[in-house]
């Protein structure tokens, strides 16, 4: 994906979840229902969480200097782990809060058709927020599962609007449950009992993305599929073998690779340039995110040895 990349799902994603935050604590304000505030605050955090994304995704494109000599493309993985933080602290530990609390000190709802003609309303709006999100996921998951998708994504912001609209989905179904069976049995306490199941699938998705942006912001390499297309490009006749290979992600499409290669001892030292220009042009061909190549001649002392 390009730097833009996801731009869509988050535009999608910042205009339904600022629209259904208003119209929650609005509702909130109606009925005093404690998962109305709940999912306005969850909303509210989204919100939030899709300007940080797109600041990101801003800040990534600044060129490299002095100080920052592989550029910032890790600033998309460090924005996206502030969100994770955020839905876990805005989202999670405010509902599983004013859960208890209600619980504890249960109060009767007030025009609670307000409630649930809001939520459908959110619901029908998450839903359409959350179809962009995977329309936008599937040109670049291929053959992969969701899960695996999310696992092993190196672009950060799709993986993040899918949980988020798929945690705001489930969580909207919670509260309309919780405030449904408030209703019907006249007892406020399923309010706040609908309000502590939205905290703790909040905090479910929370921690597995700080879980996986973690491990993309501390850098993680090439998938192995990758990294055998990289070493079959390296590798030619005059290539003995790859003696060893390093890359990390320095960002969702720029992949530092390093490798020792073992040459025939018979080259010159302008057969060996060429060999090396050669073979990074060949893996650029193949791997469009293979911005910076460094590969050492070295020679197979292993081979020769054995030889």
């Amino acid at each position: 994906m390009s730097a833009g990349g996801g731009t869509k799902a988050i535009l999608a994603a910042l205009a339904a979840n600022a629209g259904i935050a208003v119209a929650k604590f609005g509702g909130f304000l109606f009925t005093g229902s404690s998962s109305m505030l709940a999912e306005s605050v969850h909303s509210l955090a989204d919100t939030s969480n899709q300007g940080l994304l797109l600041l990101g995704q801003k800040t990534s494109q600044r060129k490299a200097n002095e100080e920052h000599p592989f550029g910032y493309g890790r600033d998309r993985y460090f924005y996206s782990f502030v969100v994770a933080l955020m839905l876990f602290t805005l989202g999670s530990v405010f509902a599983l809060y004013e859960g208890i609390h209600k619980i504890e000190h249960p109060e009767p709802l007030q025009s609670a058709w307000v409630a649930v003609l809001i939520l459908v309303i959110a619901i029908a709006l998450e839903t359409y927020s959350f179809r962009t999100a995977i329309k936008e996921s599937r040109e670049i998951k291929g053959k992969l599962t969701w899960w695996q998708f999310i696992r092993q994504a190196k672009t950060p912001e799709l993986p993040v609007v899918l949980l988020e609209d798929f945690g705001a989905l489930i969580g909207l179904v919670l509260a309309l449950g919780g405030v449904g069976l408030t209703v019907l049995t006249g007892n406020p306490v399923f309010d706040g009992i609908g309000t502590v199941c939205i905290g703790v699938l909040l905090g479910v998705i929370a921690v597995v993305l700080i879980v996986e942006t973690k491990s993309l912001l501390i850098g993680e390499g090439a998938s192995r599929e990758v990294l055998d297309d990289i070493i079959g490009q390296i590798e030619s006749e005059r290539v003995e073998r790859v003696i060893h290979i390093r890359t990390q992600y320095l960002g969702p499409e720029e992949l530092l690779i390093a490798a020792k290669i073992g040459l025939a001892p018979s080259l010159s030292v302008a057969d060996v340039a060429a060999e090396i220009d050669g073979a990074e042009q060949r893996i650029r061909a193949k791997v469009p995110a293979a911005r910076l190549i460094y590969l050492e001649p070295d020679l197979d002392r292993g081979r020769m040895t054995t030889a």
